[in-house]
């Protein structure tokens, strides 16, 4: 396929050439001819008939130094020498072009050219390495659609499937007696407590997600701001028989924030490490200045996070129990509105996990 195209291109760029050469050759001699009658008075009454130029032109055709005829096939070889990498080129990059468009995004083009095929083939390959991209992009996006439609599914039907049954069975008078009767219909109104906490919180992150959300920014100092927050769950630590310690740096983390969407957000990590640090005691709430950024980490002493799991806790709905079980309570959206209320404020937040204690790290810039 390659050398039948470099071999057409290359024939009907000789045969353009050809043509032009020989019509030049052609009036070059008739312009000579005329001129040579013109001096030798050869001519019927001053004009050149079609019989000379017919003459003239079987001349310079058959009977002329063959010198010319040699310096054309000179130049169609030095023609051919020359522009032979340029068509080998152009054809290895049609080549490549059409695997590429039949679906192999992963081809990339080589030459060894430089000047314009070079800029071409690099701006080739940069379109193919895009859309290879986009297409991932795509794919990721469907499957995560997916997995959001199963996992709201899921944990839609779940409270509400106990939700409809408490009901039947308080409509149906089914229960013994009154105290029953409260019984069945404070189950209902936990479970409708958490459908609508997972409704609202599935709304602010699509929200937070399609830029949506607008955050009322002032100058924060982020220590009083934590100590706050720290206080406010000394009751559930209290309740979790476990104890916060605050290691709070002297420096003034002043940051140009929402408050009440990183109150938000530090909740979520405290409740987190409350959730799944029980066994440590402790949940520890450190910062630091570093590199002109606030540094806060959330620590807790529980059970590590299996290497497996961590890339994907601030996913949406991803629980670290496979069987996707609510005992432990919570939407499964927090630490997927956490890190979209961090990365709003334009910082940073990963995670760290190991036998000895996990450390959420969060970073913001400062004013």
């Amino acid at each position: 396929m390659k050398n039948k195209r470099l071999y057409k291109h290359y024939l009907l760029s000789l045969a353009d050439i050809g043509i032009a050469a020989l019509i030049t050759y052609i009036l070059y001699g008739i312009t000579k001819k005329i001129v040579i009658l013109s001096y030798n008075n050869v001519t019927n009454e001053g004009k050149l008939s079609i019989w000379d130029i017919w003459a003239y032109l079987r001349y310079i055709l058959f009977r002329e130094n063959t010198k010319i005829f040699l310096g054309i096939i000179v130049f169609a070889i030095s023609y051919f020498l020359i522009t032979y990498r340029k068509n080998k080129n152009l054809a290895a990059i049609i080549d490549e072009t059409e695997i590429m468009a039949n679906g192999d995004l992963d081809r990339l083009i080589t030459i060894n050219s430089s000047g314009d095929f070079e800029n071409l083939v690099t701006n080739i390959n940069s379109i193919s390495k895009q859309l290879k991209e986009i297409t991932i992009e795509e794919r990721k996006a469907q499957q995560t659609k997916s997995d959001l439609i199963t996992n709201v599914s899921h944990d839609l039907r779940t409270p509400l499937t106990s939700i409809i049954g408490y009901l039947e069975i308080i409509d149906s008078d089914k229960y013994k007696d009154e105290l029953k009767l409260r019984y069945y219909a404070n189950i209902a109104y936990e479970k409708a407590k958490g459908l609508n906490l997972l409704i609202n919180d599935l709304f602010e992150l699509t929200k937070m997600q399609n830029n949506t959300i607008n955050l009322e920014k002032e100058e924060i100092n982020l220590v009083e701001l934590l100590g706050q927050v720290v206080a406010y769950f000394e009751y559930q630590f209290k309740n979790a028989k476990m104890q916060s310690r605050t290691r709070f740096s002297e420096d003034k983390l002043i940051v140009d924030a929402d408050s009440g969407k990183l109150v938000r957000a530090f909740e979520n990590l405290l409740t987190n490490a409350i959730k799944y640090g029980k066994d440590g005691l402790y949940v520890d709430v450190v910062t630091k200045l570093e590199d002109n950024m606030a540094l806060v980490q959330v620590i807790n002493y529980g059970q590590a996070i299996s290497p497996i799991d961590l890339p994907y806790i601030f996913d949406r709905f991803y629980r670290v129990e496979k069987s996707r079980n609510s005992k432990i309570g919570g939407s499964g959206l927090g630490l997927a509105i956490t890190k979209n209320i961090i990365e709003l404020h334009g910082g940073t937040i990963i995670a760290y996990s190991d036998n000895e204690k996990t450390i959420f790290e969060v970073k913001l810039p400062l004013i």
